[in-house]
């Protein structure tokens, strides 16, 4: 029988499966799932309901390394074929009917879902004793779909063009939150698992279903035009819950009123996960974003989530909404959502910040530039910096030629005629023409077609600013004898940093009297301090910044060896970052001053090493690593953990592990 669906296959007349968004339209999909999250398994009950638009005699799911049973058609059992890759239904679908399709599969994905800190879950190695200097297990089950990967769970379409209405409903242990898309419908509670039942009223590209489970408490506010807005967080992390979401009614605000189209979907949720392998991701009225941007109020001043707050939360028109053909468009969504978020930003921050981050934006492109890296903006195989920071600089030069008005009106008429759809690049070209009656040919060829950076014409545009101005005329290196009259001066913030920054030497005790910023600058830039600045330098390490703090730090234990033992006991409590970037740099520190707390140093070593554990999120273990190999102390406990850390599923932390493990056999 299957070598003869595989001939019938092979000879089917009309069956172009590439193309088979010609032939078939998968209307709904209703999602029914269960885990067994020690074994990373997901089990699953599907029913897609499709229509086709063409005869055809064989359909597709895409679906990777999973196990059917029951395939069911319009109530029959129906032939098909899997092959590791796709499922193939075989049957004579006739042009304007519609068909039921129900089956039930199995996985154990390797990507797009993740199954976090579920092994060995009643053993945590570390002790809780240390209160904040541990890491703590948090089970957690997320997706994370980009591209083409949600077939790697739940069998779907990997072609971005083919919208789906994806309703699921999740059966899990009691003591957990389950999220997903769309709105939360029912919750069944049974004596030791509970069914969440969600439900979206629109259709989506697969790559943008999502759920987590985990230890969650909510937020919740609503935005001027009356859409929920749930923010999740850890059960221990309610003092973080303001500080991390910040804003976030003013981003929804402003994001509603300024792009001109009302929020598409039912409702909106953030939620933070351990060891996301991106800074956020904007799947439909869900994102879910790296718990690195979970921050006290200290953390806020140097890293938020402010930036990635808006951008991910512009994706839900420029992205979700209205969703690229293919790569060659990718801009029209990296692009705008970058675009907006900085608009977004501007509202909260005012017109320096938002030109101040076009110029670092700028910086970036030309260091591309010129190490040849430069690309058209409709170039599939461009980078992330020309997708997101060229994207958004081209919106911001066609805002200034075609004007704010025509802008806005054809951004309304862009996402309204496109709405639930595929775009690409002329689909918003030609409305930008039509609102603003001008022809758009020259600046397509310059700025959406040519590689060329054309870093001038950007740097004109940056110069209305005269907060730019006064950045770019400020130059020591050219202008040397006006450098001390720069220090003395009333220039801005960032200005004095990069006076400071080219004259580390000449830093006088009344630049330490400004902002954090400047204080910041201090401490980075000048790394040799002079006798006559210790005291006011003693004082970076005060400040309510974490990057002052770590930088004050390490440069006063190497400048003053004779006063290292009073450096350490007053950072001795200090945590940082979610990386634990103070503590991890002060258990090293401690570790090799001479004659600092002896008794305690098996203590401080072991707690160093312990941060290396799986248990802990990828950047706490990395940190530790760094350090670890500095000191040359990377024991046998620290290389088993290296080890494990090369198979770890964020392949930027998997690769740095892969290198350190090499350089220390190497040596």
């Amino acid at each position: 029988m299957k070598s003869k669906l595989l001939i019938l296959l092979f000879f089917c007349t009309g069956c172009l499966i590439a193309q088979q968004i010609d032939y078939v339209d998968f209307k709904r999909a209703a999602v029914s799932l269960a885990f067994n999250p020690q074994e990373s398994e997901v089990f699953g009950e599907v029913t897609y309901t499709l229509e086709i638009k063409k005869t055809i005699d064989t359909i597709f799911l895409d679906a990777k390394n999973m196990q059917f049973s029951k395939v069911v058609l319009n109530n029959r059992a129906a032939d098909f074929i899997y092959d590791g890759k796709k499922l193939r239904v075989i049957h004579k679908f006739k042009r304007g009917e519609t068909y039921q399709l129900m089956f039930k599969y199995e996985a154990k994905p390797k990507k797009a879902l993740y199954f976090i800190d579920w092994k060995d879950l009643n053993n945590n190695k570390l002790s809780e004793e240390r209160g904040c200097f541990t890491c703590v297990k948090r089970p957690q089950i997320w997706t994370q779909g980009q591209g083409k990967y949600t077939s790697n769970w739940l069998p779907s379409i990997d072609d971005m063009n083919d919208k789906i209405e994806f309703d699921l409903s999740i059966s899990f242990q009691n003591g957990y939150e389950v999220i997903a898309n769309g709105a939360l419908k029912d919750k069944i509670i049974n004596d030791t698992t509970t069914i969440w039942h969600y439900d979206m009223k629109a259709p989506m590209s697969s790559y943008l279903v999502a759920l987590v489970i985990g230890k969650y408490k909510k937020h919740e506010a609503f935005s001027k035009s009356g859409i929920p807005l749930e923010m999740f967080y850890y059960t221990d992390d309610s003092l973080k819950v303001e500080p991390t979401y910040r804003y976030t009614k003013q981003i929804f605000d402003f994001l509603e009123t300024e792009i001109g189209v009302s929020y598409p979907w039912q409702n909106y949720k953030q939620i933070p996960v351990k060891d996301f392998l991106y800074a956020g991701m904007e799947n439909t009225t869900a994102t879910i974003f790296s718990d690195a941007f979970v921050v006290n109020d200290t953390a806020f001043t140097d890293k938020n989530y402010v930036n990635v707050n808006a951008h991910e939360l512009a994706h839900q028109w420029f992205g979700d909404l209205v969703t690229e053909t293919s790569g060659t468009h990718h801009w029209l969504q990296e692009g705008f959502a970058t675009y907006y978020a900085l608009l977004a930003e501007r509202e909260v921050f005012g017109d320096n910040y938002y030109y101040w981050r076009l110029y670092e934006y700028l910086q970036e492109l030309d260091v591309q530039d010129k190490s040849g890296g430069s690309t058209s903006l409709l170039n599939p195989k461009s980078s992330s910096v020309t997708f997101y920071k060229k994207g958004a600089w081209v919106l911001h030069l066609l805002r200034e030629k075609v004007g704010e008005k025509p802008f806005k009106r054809a951004v309304k008429y862009y996402l309204t005629k496109n709405a639930f759809k595929n775009v690409a690049t002329n689909d918003f070209i030609t409305e930008v023409e039509q609102a603003s009656k001008q022809d758009l040919k020259k600046f397509r060829e310059i700025w959406l077609e040519s590689k060329d950076l054309n870093y001038n014409l950007m740097l004109e545009s940056l110069k209305k600013s005269v907060f730019i101005q006064e950045y770019l005329m400020v130059d020591c290196e050219l202008y040397s004898s006006k450098c001390n009259d720069y220090l003395n001066s009333g220039i801005s913030n960032k200005a004095m940093v990069k006076v400071i920054s080219q004259i580390p030497d000449q830093v006088q005790k009344d630049n330490f009297k400004s902002s954090l910023e400047v204080r910041q600058g201090i401490a980075t830039s000048v790394t040799k301090i002079p006798e006559s600045l210790k005291l006011e330098y003693e004082s970076l390490l005060s400040d309510a910044s974490y990057l002052t703090v770590e930088a004050a730090l390490i440069n006063l234990w190497r400048n003053f060896p004779e006063d290292r033992e009073k450096y350490l006991n007053a950072t001795k409590g200090m945590i940082g970052f979610h990386d634990k970037n103070i503590r991890i740099l002060w258990l090293t520190l401690a570790l090799i001053t001479e004659d600092f707390e002896e008794g305690n140093k098996p203590g401080y070593f072991k707690e160093l090493t312990d941060y290396t554990e799986p248990d802990c999120s990828f950047d706490v273990r990395q940190n530790a690593f760094m350090y670890l190999q500095q000191i040359k102390a990377c024991n046998d406990q620290c290389k088993v953990n290296l080890k494990q850390g090369t198979q770890h599923h964020n392949w930027q932390f998997s690769k740095f592990s892969k290198s350190m493990l090499e350089a220390i056999n190497n040596n």
